[in-house]
């Protein structure tokens, strides 16, 4: 009969594995590798400002669902500036610049969110730019289950999805989280009514497998929304294959909007639009 392993040899088997512990990656820092790269690449040698005051960033640090994650984005401009547009950048993902948002016309606040795929866990940075080119970044992160959201097979039977494809339903509401935009927003300039757009699409990353034919679905996506509102352009999102099926996009739009468009076009090139008239808000 074996005796019992002795108190000392224990303690050693324990410090072995917290030593061997200590020399295992740490995942956010092997993720972090990325961004000096995709930095140099979209903005080179230009200074990035990090405020809260100015961007900051909402994302689940742990994800319960890699292929629908809702991140946003809250963004208000330094007193006697406005902001043109920003990027929202997951680093690791295969297409690391997921969203892209131009205004119209420079704005002084605006909130924007979207259901993503989260390919594994990576950093998030979301870099704005003012009306005189100074750029401000917030930055976080999103743990995931595990790997290869954006290679899972679709969630939808490819054929149905293909004939919904492009159909949109916009519904607007009240936003009830003002107090947690961005702190020290300007009194009488924050937008109060969010407008939520529901999209029917696939989104095929192009790396994801038919589980029938067993042949990969050729990319398609959602390559840009453009809104308008009152009958004048508001913003367009150009998109990437890091929006999760059917995704949901959502912008703050002031609150004397009577009337939106969105029109949805996609890599294919199908285009579709829906409107709504806002009069009985």
């Amino acid at each position: 009969m074996r005796g019992k392993p002795s108190r000392r040899l224990s303690l050693r088997v324990c410090l072995a594995l917290a030593a061997a512990a200590l020399l295992l990656p740490d995942p956010a820092a092997a993720a972090d590798a990325s961004w000096p790269d995709l930095r140099a690449e979209l903005y080179g040698q230009r200074f990035l400002a990090v405020s809260d005051d100015v961007i900051s960033i909402s994302a689940p640090y742990r994800t319960d669902n890699d292929a629908r994650t809702s991140i946003s984005v809250r963004l208000a401009a330094p007193d006697g500036h406005m902001i043109r547009g920003f990027h929202l950048i997951l680093d690791e993902n295969p297409m690391p610049v997921s969203a892209q948002l131009v205004f119209a016309q420079p704005l002084t606040d605006f909130e924007f969110a979207a259901t993503m795929r989260v390919n594994g866990p990576t950093p998030v940075h979301a870099v704005a730019e003012l009306e005189n080119g100074q750029l401000f970044m917030a930055e976080g992160f999103v743990k995931t289950s595990g790997t290869g959201a954006c290679a899972a097979p679709p969630g939808t039977d490819p054929e149905e999805a293909l004939a919904t494809l492009g159909q949109m339903e916009l519904l607007i509401r009240p936003r009830t989280d003002t107090a947690s935009l961005v702190r020290n927003l300007r009194e009488g300039q924050v937008s109060d009514m969010a407008l939520d757009v529901q999209i029917s699409h696939p989104s095929h990353s192009g790396m994801q497998m038919d589980q029938i034919s067993l042949l990969y679905i050729p990319m398609r996506y959602v390559e840009t929304l453009d809104i308008d509102l009152n009958g004048a352009p508001f913003v367009t999102m150009t998109g990437s294959i890091s929006l999760s099926e059917n995704p949901e996009v959502t912008v703050s739009v002031p609150s004397g909007t009577r009337r939106v468009r969105a029109k949805l076009t996609d890599t294919d090139g199908t285009e579709s639009e829906v409107e709504r008239d806002l009069t009985d808000y």
